[in-house]
């Protein structure tokens, strides 16, 4: 059965922080909190969840905290009731009694180092931020033509120099991450990509400097083209935790 959403909404860290302060002041004497760590099994999570006494919500909730990355918080009880999709990723599981947000907000009280890489055949963006404050960023283009839409020989041709730009464009952009990341290297927390899937594994595929950073990469954030801003802007959302919450009808 799917739930019926009263409101999906994204909050920065400080106002996440503040959400849960009036979370936790809300009445705890029939409210439960279950902490859920990303890559449990499908059944261990509806057993988790089954403590919390979501039905019939369980399957949906299920669901949508197995889909998630970064695993899932469930606040539930009479006085309020929502699911929390961190921006980082929960490392134990947890069952409590009232509205108990400290793993939560201790997660997000973390200055985590994170590295972004944000990319788009043409033009790159590279960070590194401490907390939600960019410390150091490098911005910039490369000549990558447009794809050719007529037939023939001369379309080989296009095709194979717009491949050997693309390629040129894609080590460039590893070696400016190198700049940006080597001073960090041994204190990053998290790496996250951004762009179109494919120039995100194509750059992967030819940077084996990103190979290091495997078991700490985040979702892919979905970002349009790229300047300055951009890359502050994606800060904020590595950050940001999506909420959902329902409400008494």
């Amino acid at each position: 059965m799917v739930a019926p959403i009263a409101r999906k909404f994204y909050l920065r860290r400080s106002k996440m922080l503040d959400f849960l302060s009036e979370l936790e002041k809300s009445s705890a004497l029939t409210a439960t909190s279950v902490y859920i760590m990303p890559g449990l099994p499908l059944s261990e999570i509806e057993d988790l969840l089954g403590k919390a006494g979501a039905e019939p919500f369980n399957d949906y909730l299920a669901q949508v905290a197995y889909s998630s990355k970064n695993g899932a918080a469930l606040f539930w009880g009479d006085e309020r009731k929502c699911l929390v999709l961190p921006p980082f990723p929960f490392r134990e599981k947890a069952v409590f009694g009232g509205y108990v947000a400290g793993p939560l907000r201790s997660l997000l009280e973390s200055d985590f180092r994170i590295g972004l890489v944000l990319v788009h055949l043409g033009t790159y963006a590279i960070g590194i931020c401490h907390g939600e404050k960019l410390i150091s960023s490098k911005v910039g283009t490369g000549l990558v033509h447009g794809r050719h839409k007529k037939g023939g020989s001369s379309q080989q041709r296009f095709q194979r120099r717009r491949q050997n730009q693309a390629q040129e464009f894609l080590d460039r952009v590893c070696a400016r991450v190198q700049e940006q990341f080597q001073p960090h290297e041994r204190h990053l927390d998290y790496v996250v990509y951004g762009g179109p899937r494919q120039t995100v594994l194509l750059l992967q595929k030819r940077c084996s400097f990103l190979k290091s950073f495997e078991d700490r990469v985040l979702p892919l954030m979905d970002v349009p083209a790229l300047r300055q801003q951009v890359l502050e802007t994606a800060v904020g959302r590595v950050w940001s935790s999506c909420i959902i919450e329902w409400s008494e009808v």
